[in-house]
């Protein structure tokens, strides 16, 4: 039960970080009530996110000592990779936006919230929820822990089925209603588990999920 290679402590494990994710959703739109910021919402959500990410971080640097060491690229190693992957973010987020502007695309819900209440505070909000924290904690779901307990083994298989089932994952925890927007989020995911399992470091698909986060506020 107290190591990752207990399914029974594994499956528990997960039910936490999976709860304590959705109560910071839930936070979230109770700050955001009837389509304006609440500050002490804002205040809730800030304190309820960074302990959980917090949290998140501590489990996923304990856990790692229980896995056999794998061979990880410097984080700076392979500049092309990482230029590569950041314009291809960007250009897919720059796509996404066109699409949404021509109505190919329906909106997001928080881009829906911000143009009926644009404000200073509601984008800083943004910035800090959609932008940051959010897509930092679905990254530690849908790679870190996902990764470390459902799909550990290291062959192609694995890696391609575990690449699709995160992907998918992302999907979902973004808690979009359209099936376009879930499909667009899902491949998205599916890029920061290829990248995870590419330099086998966590911080790198953090990167690209809050490099698309940010994108995706400012071009609401």
């Amino acid at each position: 039960m107290n190591t990752p290679s207990s399914r029974q402590g594994n499956l528990t494990r997960y039910i936490v970080y999976l709860v304590l994710y959705l109560i910071v959703i839930g936070v979230k739109k109770l700050a955001l009530l009837n389509d304006h910021v609440n500050k002490i919402g804002y205040f809730f959500f800030l304190l309820c996110s960074l302990f959980t990410l917090y949290f998140y971080i501590r489990q996923f640097n304990r856990e790692q000592r229980f896995f056999e060491k794998r061979p990880t690229m410097p984080l700076l190693a392979d500049y092309g990779f990482i230029v590569g992957v950041s314009i291809l973010v960007i250009l897919g987020r720059i796509f996404v936006s066109y699409l949404q502007a021509k109505g190919s695309v329906p909106l997001m819900s928080f881009q829906i919230i911000y143009q009926k209440a644009e404000c200073n505070l509601l984008f800083w909000f943004l910035i800090f929820s959609t932008g940051l924290l959010l897509p930092a904690m679905q990254v530690y779901l849908t790679t870190g822990f996902f990764f470390n307990y459902v799909f550990r083994a290291q062959n192609m298989v694995s890696g391609i089925v575990g690449i699709m089932c995160s992907g998918f994952l992302y999907g979902i925890l973004n808690f979009q209603t359209s099936f376009s927007l879930f499909i667009l989020n899902s491949l998205y995911g599916m890029l920061f588990a290829w990248s995870y399992l590419y330099s086998q470091r966590i911080v790198m698909p953090i990167y690209l999920a809050i490099l698309n986060g940010i994108f995706m506020v400012i071009l609401a």
